[in-house]
């Protein structure tokens, strides 16, 4: 019951601003405390940096055990309102159909809005490259942001809900292939992709089942493989097949061109505002098969 109502008050309120605007968001205070900590730990030897990542990953872990453990105990409204929070439907479905309109009115505003949601290189996007952006960010974070903290609110609480949004923030601040973040963010990127393994593989069978089409599960199975995530391919490529798009593909990152395979390559490569805005209807079908199955497991218990 309480992640179920925690999901309807998410899709309702989303992201306040007059609240955001007065109040840090949980969100923010993890990024800034992770923040702090690199900077101080990320030194000296590659294996010591690797050690002092393992540290901080348990740290923050534990850290935001306890915390749910101690928030539990305000009882089921406040745990109601935080699960709200850190379930980002409404703000995911927000933010993506805020490309399609910027797209709308030109290509350098849907350049500009997609580089929002996104971390890749938008400056030489054309109008189907800006589209894909959006509907690949559309899925991996119905994965990440949706599914998986449902997954984790249901299954262990408000601890759990909280450890996850910590490994993710973590993953996403520090969890990269590159010389400063290869060993120190090292466990924060394999935790990631242990906690999220799950949510992606459920992603792909809700948007599959929330449109009948048990071919769009088929392709996830064949060609989440593809894709360079051991777990954003699986959401993408039920997307991809339930709107016949090619996603993933070649993009480029820091001036450097990664030659990726394309996810369900045989779908279209032209994409426009309405596939964007197509997307974001795939994301609320999804939404509401996944509150039901919470809700019939709560009938069941």
């Amino acid at each position: 019951m309480t992640v179920a109502l925690a999901m309807l008050l998410d899709a309702l309120m989303g992201e306040p601003k007059w609240l955001w605007n007065r109040l840090p968001h949980p969100a923010v205070l993890m990024g800034q405390a992770i923040a702090t900590l690199e900077t101080r730990l990320n030194t000296g030897a590659a294996a010591h940096r690797r050690a002092k990542g393992i540290a901080l990953v348990a740290g923050i872990v534990s850290a935001a055990l306890i915390a749910g453990l101690i928030l539990a105990q305000l009882g089921t409204i406040a745990q109601i309102i935080i699960g709200a929070v850190l379930i980002a439907q409404r703000s995911l479905c927000d933010h993506v159909a805020d490309v399609s309109r910027a797209l709308r009115l030109s290509l350098g505003d849907g350049r500009m809005m997609v580089a929002r949601i996104v971390g890749r290189d938008v400056k030489a996007l054309d109008t189907s490259g800006v589209c894909r952006s959006a509907i690949e960010s559309a899925a991996e974070n119905f994965s990440d942001g949706i599914v998986a903290p449902v997954f984790w609110f249901a299954l262990l609480g408000l601890p759990g809900l909280l450890a996850y949004k910590v490994i993710n923030t973590a993953d996403s601040m520090i969890g990269y292939r590159n010389a400063r973040y290869a060993e120190f963010g090292w466990a924060a990127a394999r935790l990631d992709d242990v906690v999220n393994w799950p949510a992606a593989r459920l992603s792909a069978l809700a948007i599959a089942a929330a449109h009948l089409r048990p071919d769009a599960m088929r392709l996830a199975i064949r060609d989440a493989r593809l894709h360079r995530s051991p777990n954003a391919g699986w959401p993408e490529a039920a997307m991809a097949s339930v709107l016949d798009a090619a996603l993933s593909g070649p993009r480029s990152y820091d001036g450097a061109i990664r030659d990726e395979p394309y996810v369900n390559p045989e779908g279209r490569r032209e994409l426009g505002p309405d596939d964007i805005d197509a997307a974001v209807m795939v994301l609320w079908k999804a939404w509401a098969l996944t509150l039901c199955a919470v809700a019939l497991v709560w009938g069941i218990a």
